[in-house]
């Protein structure tokens, strides 16, 4: 990667996160990086906009008191240098499966990026959990090593590869590390959606019923899908275009053409 390379460096987690100052430590040794991340955790938040925003400069770089979306938008147009390339994380978590990917504020980054028109990668830890709360899950920077280094690999060379000739971004998935690095595995999201709702009174309780299968040996999810990767260890890499494509059929426009006549009987 040139050093005179320029990145901007965001995620949901916050600016205090261990994720994002793993990537920025081993980003930052071949490239400029400019950190724009949320002043506190905005998880899930989608690419939830802003009007205004404010704005704080700390010791890893600007902390804006809003959503990942907003950072993007405020790094490319206002706080920073205009980058090569967008890298939002690391995720605590992982982000696998269509249905995850409108949520996440982590994929959310590198899709405001997309409508830049510049290349992002998007990259989170898997984190198996038991019955601990996952916001009492700790994980060290250590463990995010594995994930530094593979996107700082794909940081250095997937631009020049071409790769981005036919990606707008990239969603990474990365297991724990355990001894040996772990192969990179090219996958699809898993269409997979598991979500069901319980009322007791006055809530309703979501239950994302996905995350409670993920033993290898029963993994519904099939082969070359980025949840069946990263359960088998393998970094899961998949190539994700934006904005969503348009698919054109026949009985659409019929009924479109049909409107017309129906509107029109209507006001006889």
């Amino acid at each position: 990667m040139s050093d005179d390379r320029e990145i901007l460096l965001t995620n949901d987690d916050g600016i205090d996160s261990t994720g994002i100052r793993a990537l920025y430590d081993t980003l930052s040794e071949h490239a400029n990086v400019t950190v724009v991340a949320p002043a506190d955790d905005r998880s899930a938040c989608g690419r939830s906009l802003s009007h205004e925003v404010e704005v704080d400069e700390r010791d890893l770089g600007y902390a804006v008191h809003g959503t990942p979306a907003d950072c993007v938008v405020a790094g490319l147009a206002e706080l920073g240098p205009y980058p090569d390339l967008v890298v939002a994380g690391c995720n605590k978590g992982a982000n696998l499966g269509e249905y995850v990917l409108g949520r996440s504020g982590t994929i959310s980054a590198a899709v405001e990026a997309a409508f830049f028109d510049v290349p992002a990668i998007a990259t989170s830890l898997y984190v198996p959990v038991d019955d601990t709360p996952f916001e009492d899950v700790e994980v060290t920077a250590e463990e995010y090593a594995e994930a530094a280094r593979v996107t700082s690999y794909l940081a250095e060379n997937a631009l020049e590869a071409g790769v981005f000739d036919h990606a707008a971004y990239l969603n990474v998935n990365v297991p724990l590390p355990d001894g040996e690095p772990a192969p990179i595995e090219i996958t699809r999201p898993s269409k997979r959606y598991e979500m069901d709702a319980e009322r007791e009174g006055g809530h309703v309780t979501l239950h994302d019923r996905v995350w409670e299968d993920m033993t290898p040996d029963s993994l519904p999810d099939p082969e070359g899908t980025d949840r069946r990767a990263v359960v088998e260890g393998h970094i899961s890499v998949s190539p994700l275009t934006a904005p969503h494509t348009t698919n054109h059929h026949d009985t659409l426009d019929a009924l479109a053409d049909a409107y017309s006549d129906a509107v029109a009987s209507t006001d006889r």
